[in-house]
């Protein structure tokens, strides 16, 4: 229920008594409600109290508060229960609907009723100042509460209410995660008043060579794209042209079918960058495994069937629906009941496209990882063994076959069974919840390793590898594992 008190807000603008509109100065000066600010530290103030005016100001807040969201609650709930004895006026510096928190809370409360009387904004003078043209692009930040991924570096970008040093060393150390410590900032105080400062310094001085106060904001001028070569956007940008008329004739001809041995590789050489725990192999195959993500998705814009943005909304998507208990308010305990949430929504997401437990599994996996896939989602049905010994025992059923087809020289026959031991040993792996054709990998690599240093010491004594017995040889190979 509203009372019948009332909050009025009014801006302060954000220069000196000179920018106050008439109608407001008179409001202020012949009033006889209660006049609440705040921050005194404000030019108006300071001379409006000259006049004899009294404002109760929160500053000390700031002083107690460590969080800005918690100051401005304080005062909020301190102005409401002001409001409950009588109306009150409450100030604040600018354009009250201009980067002013406490007012939107205000305004979203309906307790009380809330007023906005107006102000000026100091816009208007920064962008004189700068002389620049928001019709370029624009973009207005708190620089006491952002997030990095929101900035766009294309545009003009200020940060308003960087208040003191702690606030610009934030915006500062925000920045230099995306632009260089020389890149050129505006510090601009007091806009459009006689007690305009305008500053261009190198970024890195931010917080250290300049004064600022209440009435100061950060100007940073729209960045080259040379310096964006790690945001998306950019990336994004680039890939275009390269598939465009004045593009690259090898990019431009490329096809979903055309690229696909690529895609393998690169899935292969991050695995290797990532065995090998390589961070700056990871960091470039990742790259190479982004591009290729990138080319199939400029191939499916420029033939008109998707963009990048559809692959991006169908992971997200994906992700969301897929994680009740962190986006929704499903509770989930343990780690079987997360899998078997998790094949429920798959199933929900797929429909009736699969009829059969197994179907899923890609036709393009190599055959172990197939295997072990498909024996994966058999057991979740439970067609699975009851007991690891029975595997073993199975294994050892499949090794005495593969002698028996030895014996028979029949090669369709030993393929066969070859096979049955390698699946035995797939389902051995994914009960011990080892993924098999990264063991192999291992094992590969451990040999190229060990062979690699049989060879590099036979050709340090001048030998032929080839004229080389298998003793020597494997006198080697035994020092390469004791070296590892």
């Amino acid at each position: 229920m509203i009372v019948g008190n009332r909050i009025e807000i009014i801006g302060l603008g954000a220069g000196d008594i000179n920018q106050l509109p008439l109608g407001i100065y008179k409001k202020l000066t012949n009033t006889t409600i209660p006049l609440f600010s705040r921050t005194n530290d404000h030019p108006v103030i300071s001379t409006l109290q000259d006049e004899g005016l009294h404002f109760t100001s929160y500053d000390i807040l700031y002083e107690k508060k460590n969080q800005f969201a918690d100051v401005y609650q304080q005062i909020v709930e301190e102005l409401l229960e002001q409001a409950k004895d009588s109306s009150l006026i409450y100030v604040v510096p600018g354009h009250p609907m201009l980067a002013e928190k406490t007012v939107q809370l205000l305004l979203e409360q309906t307790g009380i009723e809330v007023e906005v009387a107006g102000g000026q904004s100091y816009l208007d003078a920064l962008f004189t100042s700068l002389k620049i043209d928001p019709i370029d692009g624009f973009q207005f930040v708190d620089g006491t509460g952002f997030n990095r991924e929101q900035l766009n570096y294309r545009q003009h970008l200020v940060f308003c209410q960087v208040y003191d040093q702690f606030v610009a060393s934030e915006v500062k150390l925000a920045l230099l995660e995306d632009l260089p410590p020389e890149y050129s900032v505006t510090i601009v105080t007091a806009a459009g008043s006689e007690q305009e400062k305008i500053t261009t310094i190198p970024l890195e001085e931010l917080d250290r060579s300049v004064e600022v106060n209440n009435l100061t904001s950060v100007y940073v001028p729209p960045a080259p794209s040379h310096l964006l070569n790690h945001r998306f956007e950019h990336l994004r940008e680039v890939i275009a042209v390269l598939r465009g008329p004045d593009g690259c004739p090898w990019d431009k001809k490329q096809t979903h079918e055309s690229l696909r041995e690529y895609v393998i590789e690169e899935v292969y050489e991050f695995i290797e960058a990532v065995d090998q725990q390589d961070d700056e192999g990871i960091i470039e195959e990742l790259g190479d495994i982004l591009l290729q993500v990138m080319l199939h998705s400029q191939i499916g814009e420029d033939d008109g069937y998707f963009t990048v943005d559809d692959v991006i909304r169908s992971i997200t998507d994906k992700m969301i629906h897929r994680h009740p208990h962190v986006f929704g308010d499903t509770s989930i305990s343990t780690v079987d009941e997360l899998y078997q949430t998790w094949d429920a929504l798959k199933k929900e997401e797929k429909g009736d496209q699969r009829k059969s437990v197994l179907d899923g599994v890609s036709v393009g996996l190599p055959a172990l990882a197939k295997a072990y896939k498909l024996q994966k989602k058999a057991a979740k049905v439970g067609f699975d063994w009851d007991n690891v010994d029975d595997i073993w025992d199975k294994l050892h059923e499949e090794v005495d076959e593969v002698k028996e087809a030895v014996e028979s020289q029949e090669q369709e026959h030993l393929e066969k069974e070859i096979g049955d031991v390698l699946f035995v040993l797939a389902n051995i792996s994914r009960y011990y919840k080892i993924n098999p054709e990264i063991a192999l990998n291992l094992t590969n690599q451990k040999f190229l390793s060990r062979f690699s240093f049989i060879e590099e010491q036979l050709n340090e004594r001048g030998k032929d590898i080839n004229e080389t017995p298998l003793e020597e040889m494997d006198y080697y190979w035994n020092q390469a594992k004791k070296r590892e």
